[in-house]
């Protein structure tokens, strides 16, 4: 329970990270499987999809999002948008989330009563995941941080990584060795955001 609470408490967002990686490819791999394996969905359902692009496929990834980026934002204040780009380029790794909308659609034809429920049980187990492969990563040593340029890039992410059609992209999470400690983050009161009843 400690070292589970303990990871918890770590888990912060990472925008400095690195092209080196503090454990190899099969560990990550690994990582991002057991958290898939494991994170609870509704009814069971299974619907994640996870991509991992490590590497020269992960360049690949974040030069697409800079160049489908400079389509949309005005050249003359371009500049930030494109550091942020090369900022999660710098990294290691991109493990790219997503939902199987077969899975979903399935689901709401077995269960009518429950059919609109289903996409918002997906986004809720989807987030889970995330949130254990995020806290995973950095137990291991590696910073992340979590990313969403949906749907902006689906159709050139689809394409190029051959990706099925009924899988929708929820998030992306770039990832790599820190090369700066995240700021000092503040915690409010936990009696503001919490009721209990005895």
């Amino acid at each position: 329970m400690t070292d589970f609470v303990t990871a918890i408490q770590g888990r912060r967002t990472y925008y400095g990270i690195s092209k080196d990686s503090v454990i190899g490819d099969d560990r990550i791999q690994e990582v991002v499987g057991e958290a898939l394996k494991y994170t609870p969905s509704s009814f069971n359902s299974q619907s994640a999809r996870v991509v991992v692009l490590l590497q020269e496929q992960h360049n690949k990834l974040w030069d697409l999002t800079k160049e489908t980026l400079r389509k949309i934002v005005p050249a003359d204040s371009f500049g930030p948008t494109e550091e942020k780009m090369e900022s999660f380029k710098s990294g290691y790794g991109t493990v790219l989330f997503f939902e199987d909308q077969s899975v979903i659609q399935g689901l709401q034809e077995k269960f009518a009563s429950y059919k609109d429920n289903f996409p918002i049980w997906s986004q809720q187990s989807s987030g889970m995941l995330q949130y254990v492969v995020w806290t995973s990563l950095e137990k291991e040593g590696l910073g992340a941080s979590l990313q969403h340029y949906n749907p902006l890039i689906d159709e050139q992410v689809s394409k190029e990584w051959n990706v099925p059609a009924s899988w929708k992209l929820i998030a992306q999470m770039p990832f790599g060795k820190p090369t700066a400690q995240p700021g000092e983050k503040q915690y409010p009161p936990v009696d503001q955001h919490m009721k209990v009843y005895k």
